[in-house]
């Protein structure tokens, strides 16, 4: 099986999507699937707003209607497999096509993204889902949302491996409550300032990274990882939640709002607390308790499971794709 992958997400800074495409990328080898990269290196990400985001997007449909459709037939891939809805190719690319499909904030949230862009997201997301050869959803919860929203009943369930690979560091005294993500507004992180607000001058400080502003290394992010009294994750719709289970993986207690995907993943190894300032409490007195929990419910999460369910979609597209 031959797969053309684009991974310009992987080029445009750090990103759940772009530690997808990496990771499934070297998983999809792995299981000796013959993956060819194919990148929009040129341009850069058409997020950020105003008039140059507008321009960014459209040279990004252009690539992806025309050069990736032809980079696909040139190599002789089986499939295309584009990691973004929204961008992916048209149907007449000639080409068996698989979408993954990350979330339906859009949808389900839409009181959290500008009007203009969360009706585009909607038009764009289903017209390619509906159009492609298969869809991989990356969790039951998204699944159930693609089924319900856009009417699609055959989705192939891929579950996230446990996020990017950390460097290995020594845990330290927990010593700071940790948020890593984006500051969007579904992801809320202005209701985790204000409970942490709500617990007095006293309590350890909240560091903030992975938004602008708050880039870090992976070796930085061990490090925060590393003297974390618990990862605190405010987020009001997940699709996944890759960064919460990156947490886990490593040993960091996780309080979360309670969403039908971060229930997915973290079972009864994440704290889920509506009250995220209670949360936060708790989580320093069932520290050790969490930790253990998070790493061995993060050990059933693995990107060759995902390869492999991602497989099973490409069989899936060439099979229709022939019909």
């Amino acid at each position: 099986m031959r797969v053309l992958l684009d991974t310009t997400f992987a080029l445009r800074g750090p990103s759940g999507t772009g530690v997808y495409v990496r990771e499934i990328a070297g998983a999809l080898r792995s299981i000796g699937v013959d993956v060819v990269e194919a990148a929009n290196a040129r341009r850069p990400a058409p997020g950020g707003g105003g008039w140059r985001s507008a321009r960014n997007l459209a040279l990004d449909r252009l690539w992806t209607a025309a050069e990736l459709p032809r980079r696909a037939r040139r190599a002789g891939a089986d499939v295309l497999h584009h990691p973004l809805p929204a961008l992916a190719p048209p149907r007449s690319a000639g080409v068996a096509q698989v979408v993954t499909v990350h979330d339906l904030a859009f949808e389900a949230l839409p009181e959290a993204f500008d009007p203009r862009f969360a009706a585009w997201a909607r038009r764009a997301h289903r017209r390619a889902a509906r159009g492609a050869d298969a869809v991989v959803a990356v969790s039951e919860a998204t699944a159930r949302d693609v089924r319900a929203r856009w009417g699609l009943r055959d989705v192939v369930v891929a579950p996230h491996g446990p996020g990017q690979p950390l460097p290995a560091v020594p845990r330290g005294a927990p010593c700071h409550f940790l948020y890593v993500g984006d500051d969007e507004p579904r992801k809320d992180l202005a209701a985790l300032r204000a409970a942490h607000a709500s617990l007095g001058a006293d309590a350890p400080p909240l560091v903030v990274a992975g938004s602008a502003g708050h880039r870090c290394t992976p070796r930085e992010l061990a490090s925060l990882h590393a003297h974390a009294i618990a990862l605190v994750h405010p987020s009001r719709h997940e699709g996944f939640g890759l960064t919460v289970l990156e947490a886990m993986a490593v040993g960091t207690p996780v309080v979360a709002r309670r969403t039908p995907a971060l229930e997915e993943v973290g079972g009864d190894a994440v704290l889920f607390a509506d009250d995220l300032a209670a949360g936060m409490r708790e989580a320093q007195a069932r520290h050790a308790e969490l930790s253990a929990r998070g790493r061995a419910r993060a050990a059933a999460f693995t990107w060759e499971a995902a390869a492999r369910a991602h497989l099973r979609a490409y069989a899936l597209a060439v099979e229709r794709h022939a019909r």
